[in-house]
């Protein structure tokens, strides 16, 4: 009698789930359960076909269907999944924010395999001699062929990004125990917006500031870099001339645009963005596209004396040739006179050099603020590459 009513109940509870949904079937076979009947394994059988057409009703609502969230479940939202983290990536570059650790490289050879533009040169000039061409396929790019991100490519100890922080930023607290490297907090005066921007070093707050390639890693490689070696192609990506400290919105939406699609808001600093653009490219045997040699000219066009910058020093001034000596006339050769005795010379002690004056040398630009000295040009004692980072001749500005 059991297995009869079991059977009656598994034929009636799989006919009520071939016409109606499966949580209908479900409160069939629990209203079953609840008049105190005994359930047996036909029973279980008949939860399971129930529950699997629950399963087949769900799978069939369609790929744009999202179940609501039950209790104590959180939805995802944008906004959660657009929070930076402590290693995101800024820019479009994939370069990590405030790396945990400095990438070291043992690189031969890094460096351009240009001289920088020659000091003074008008960046029309430089322009001027930059092939224009096509872009090239992006075929092959990424932020890998380019080498580790915010390498110590200087060996200074310290990685690029904290260097360029050190430059860029006033009024800058460093972390004790970082050889002043690493740079907590500071004030950026942004040359994209005209912007002031307090730079607070965090995981939800680093991103306010980024390092910005002047000429974008992806525009290099379609414009010339594929051809470059490994080592120049690293010492691109972390050369100072090629970086600046910014609005981190603003690099964003720069993306890896060039000039023809691409200039900073604040239209006072465009002819310094582009004429940095043209000696980046110079100093690196890259190429510029037509429209981009087009928008180069336009903006320089209010600006024409705009200077290429450069990390060569002014050519010493030519020194004129002195006038040779006048030829006397020939004279009759007039009769010796006889030379009078004359004195015994008393010889004199040479005077003492005078001391050479102690040789200035600085560690840091924390140094030569405290000396000063800041900001430190070419030429002045003390003066160091390693202190004029970007090579403009004024160190520790």
């Amino acid at each position: 009698m059991l297995s009869t009513r079991s059977g009656s109940t598994r034929s009636s509870s799989t006919q009520s789930s071939s016409t109606r949904s499966g949580s209908a079937a479900s409160r069939g076979v629990q209203s079953s359960t609840a008049r105190g009947r005994k359930i047996g394994p036909v029973d279980w059988i008949a939860r399971g076909v129930a529950g699997l057409l629950l399963v087949a009703t769900s799978a069939c609502a369609g790929p744009g269907a999202v179940p609501a969230a039950g209790p104590g479940v959180r939805p995802a939202t944008a906004a959660a999944s657009a929070t930076p983290s402590a290693t995101a990536s800024a820019g479009t570059d994939s370069a990590p924010l405030d790396p945990a650790t400095t990438p070291a490289v043992n690189a031969p050879g890094v460096g351009a395999p240009h001289q920088q533009p020659a000091f003074a040169s008008k960046a029309l000039a430089v322009l001027a001699t930059l092939p224009v061409k096509g872009r090239a396929p992006k075929t092959g790019y990424s932020r890998d062929q380019f080498g580790p991100a915010w390498a110590d490519a200087d060996h200074n100890g310290c990685d690029t990004r904290n260097d360029m922080l050190r430059r860029d930023l006033k009024t800058i607290a460093l972390k004790p125990g970082t050889r002043d490297c690493v740079v907590l907090s500071g004030v950026l005066n942004d040359p994209y917006t005209a912007a002031t921007i307090s730079f607070l070093r965090g995981n939800a707050t680093s991103t306010a500031v980024q390092i910005d390639h002047v000429v974008a890693l992806s525009d290099a490689w379609q414009k010339g870099a594929q051809r470059l070696s490994a080592a120049q192609r690293l010492s691109f990506a972390n050369d100072p001339l090629n970086l600046l400290a910014v609005d981190g919105p603003a690099n964003m939406s720069k993306s890896d645009g060039d000039a023809a699609t691409w200039l900073p808001p604040n239209k006072s600093y465009r002819c310094d963005y582009v004429a940095r653009q043209i000696s980046v490219k110079s100093s690196y045997g890259l190429w510029v596209t037509q429209a981009e040699h087009d928008a180069m000219v336009r903006v320089l066009s209010d600006c024409p004396n705009a200077l290429a910058p450069t990390n060569r020093p002014a050519a010493a001034p030519a020194q004129a040739a002195p006038a040779p000596a006048a030829v006397p006339a020939a004279q009759a050769p007039a009769a010796a006179p006889i030379a009078p005795i004359a004195p015994a010379q008393v010889q004199k002690a040479p005077a003492p050099a005078p001391a050479p004056a102690a040789a200035v040398s600085y560690a840091n630009c924390t140094a030569v603020r405290a000396a000063g000295a800041a900001p430190i040009r070419i030429g002045q004692p003390g003066y160091s590459t390693r202190l004029d980072r970007d090579g403009d001749g004024v160190g520790c500005e």
